[in-house]
C-alpha cells in the first residue's frame, strides 16, 4: 500500500433511534475502495431529544455495534470509524466514544462534553481521559476528536504533538444561527494553524449542520458536502497527499517556529 496518499470517504448520514437499523446501515452505506471510512458521532444511536437518557443504549467495545463495524471493515479491507455510546463505570453516564476497527483498532472517548449553546451533555455522558489518540492507517498518523472538541485548539495541538498528520472529526454539530460558519471556520483554522489535513463528517440537516468536508494543510477545502437531509446520505471522498503536507510545512513552518 502506498504511503504517499490516503483515500478517505466521509459518510454524511443520519442515525436514528433504533440501534438495529443503524447497525444495518453500516454495511449498506460504507463504500469500498478507500483506506479510511468515517461515519458521524453517535451513529450507533442518535442522541434523541435534548437531555434525554442515552444510557440504555450504551454498549461495551466488543458489543453488537463495534462487532458489526469490524465486520464491515473486514469486508471492505479498510479501516472504519464510527461513534457510539460506551458503557462506563457510571451506569447512568456512558462515554461518547469513537470506535476504530479494521486495519487499525482503537477507541477514543470524547473529552470535551457539549455544555454549551443551551445543552448540557455532561448531565448524561462521562468525559473521557485527557489523552491524545492517534492511530496509523495506511502509513499515515490519524488523530481522533469528536464534535465539540473542535472548539479547543489546544486539544488538536496535543494530537499533532503526538504525531497526527490527519485529524478526523466525526460530529453531530447541532444546527442553529452561525453554526455552519463556526464549523467551517474552526475546521479550516485547525488545519492551517497545525499544517495538517482535517477530515470532518457530520450528521445532516435539519437537526444537524452536515457540511462534511476535507481541508488541506494550507486551509484549502478539498471536498465538501452541503447540509444534506436525513433521507439521503452523501459520501464525500478525497485523497490526502504527503507531498502537499510536506510542502505546506515548508511554506508555513508554524510548528517549527513555536515559542510557547
Amino acid at each position: 500500500m502506498s504511503h504517499t496518499t490516503l483515500r478517505l470517504a466521509l459518510v454524511q448520514a443520519a442515525s436514528g433511534l433504533d440501534p438495529t437499523e443503524n447497525r444495518e446501515a453500516l454495511d449498506r452505506l460504507a463504500p469500498g475502495g478507500h483506506d479510511l471510512v468515517v461515519f458521524p458521532e453517535a451513529f450507533a444511536r442518535d442522541f434523541g431529544e435534548a437531555g434525554s437518557d442515552v444510557s440504555p443504549y450504551a454498549e461495551p467495545l466488543d458489543g453488537p455495534f463495534a462487532t458489526e463495524l469490524a465486520g464491515v471493515a473486514q469486508a471492505r479491507a479498510t479501516t472504519v470509524v464510527a461513534g457510539m455510546f460506551e458503557q462506563s463505570t457510571d451506569p447512568e453516564r456512558p462515554f461518547n466514544t469513537l470506535v476504530v476497527r479494521g486495519a487499525a483498532q482503537a477507541s477514543y472517548r470524547k473529552v470535551h462534553l457539549y455544555d454549551s449553546f443551551g445543552y448540557r451533555e455532561s448531565d448524561r455522558l462521562m468525559a473521557g481521559p485527557i489523552a491524545p489518540v492517534v492511530v496509523e492507517v495506511g502509513g499515515w498518523q490519524v488523530g481522533l476528536m469528536t464534535c465539540y472538541d473542535l472548539r479547543f485548539p489546544e486539544f488538536t495541538r496535543r494530537l499533532v504533538d503526538a504525531g497526527a498528520e490527519v485529524i478526523v472529526v466525526p460530529a453531530a454539530w447541532v444546527a442553529g444561527p452561525r453554526k455552519v460558519h463556526h464549523w467551517r471556520t474552526l475546521l479550516t483554522a485547525r488545519a492551517i494553524e497545525n499544517t495538517v489535513y482535517v477530515a470532518a463528517v457530520g450528521q445532516p440537516a435539519p437537526r444537524y449542520t452536515g457540511h462534511s468536508m476535507v481541508v488541506d494543510p494550507l486551509g484549502e477545502v478539498v471536498a465538501e458536502a452541503g447540509p444534506g437531509d436525513e433521507g439521503e446520505p452523501v459520501v464525500v471522498t478525497a485523497e490526502v497527499d504527503r507531498a502537499t503536507l510536506d510542502s505546506a510545512r515548508v511554506t508555513n513552518p508554524s510548528l517549527a517556529n513555536r515559542r510557547l
